[in-house]
């Protein structure tokens, strides 16, 4: 029997996957359980046309990703730091600081989205990465300065 999941189900299927399943097994879990419909023409118009809107949505997300990347990319983070002996900071900034300064600035970044390749612990110019999407990473400049 075919069967379209619904759900994923590890080791059997993801969802969207059109799978050959025992009669039985189907019937009695995959459909019981809510994790799979039967294969008909219903089925797999419904299934798509689930497909073309995810595209559709996923598109959109992308271009919106890519013009948030434009105007983040054109931003510079200032921060004042205290330091001690050869421009080291006491302390370093965190993914969280650089979160906390882009909301100020209007964006809605939250601190797992940023990713700190480098200690930032002394003075001078610095790339962070921002994951905005799977497909979209944008670069901003974190400028670390002495009181």
């Amino acid at each position: 029997m075919k069967v379209i999941f619904i759900k994923n189900l590890k080791g059997q299927g993801k969802v969207n996957d059109i799978k050959e399943v025992k009669d039985g097994y189907a019937i009695n879990f995959l459909i019981k359980n809510g994790y799979a419909v039967a294969y008909t023409k219903g089925s797999v118009n419904r299934l798509n046309n689930e497909l073309a809107d995810y595209e559709k949505k996923e598109k959109e997300n992308i271009a919106s990703a890519e013009s948030l990347k434009e105007k983040l990319e054109k931003e510079k983070i200032e921060f004042i730091v205290k330091t001690g002996k050869d421009g080291r900071v006491f302390g370093s900034i965190s993914s969280k600081n650089i979160s906390d300064e882009l909301t100020k600035k209007g964006y809605n970044i939250t601190k797992k989205d940023i990713i700190v390749n480098d200690n930032l612990n002394t003075l001078g110019s610095f790339f962070v990465e921002i994951n905005l999407h799977k497909k979209v990473k944008a670069k901003i400049m974190v400028i670390l300065k002495d009181k």
